[in-house]
């Protein structure tokens, strides 16, 4: 089965740095809580609200050791207004068996405001 696990995250400020050490940061915590390994993936799926613009987080993630044949796509968000800032969501496409109540969905810095339900 293929099942969707959702994450999303904050940087401080758009610099390629952030960027980068967050998405990964992000994309461990996610494989981690579920037991993932990148294997299991079938694709990611990176959006960014429009003011994260300075890399791409999805070059993070292809330089993870074992992760660099994992299919990762980078989109923007809608701009809708008074979204949250500075936000990195990720999507991933797994194959596991696990029930859909016990995945565990990532939500980091002001990103828990997003989804305050599924913060464990």
């Amino acid at each position: 089965m293929i099942r969707g696990i959702r994450g999303a995250t904050t940087i401080e400020s758009d610099i390629p740095e952030l960027v980068w050490s967050e998405t990964v940061k992000l994309v461990q915590r996610v494989a981690e809580a579920n037991n993932v390994s990148p294997e299991n993936i079938a694709s990611i799926t990176i959006s960014t609200t429009p003011d994260v613009k300075s890399a791409f987080p999805a070059k993070s993630v292809r330089l993870m050791e074992g992760w660099q044949y994992v299919p990762i796509m980078c989109m923007h968000e809608m701009d809708v207004p008074g979204a949250l800032p500075l936000c990195i969501r990720v999507l991933l496409h797994v194959n596991i068996d696990t029930p859909q109540h016990e995945i565990h969905h990532i939500y980091l810095n002001e990103a828990v405001k997003l989804r305050p339900d599924l913060v464990r």
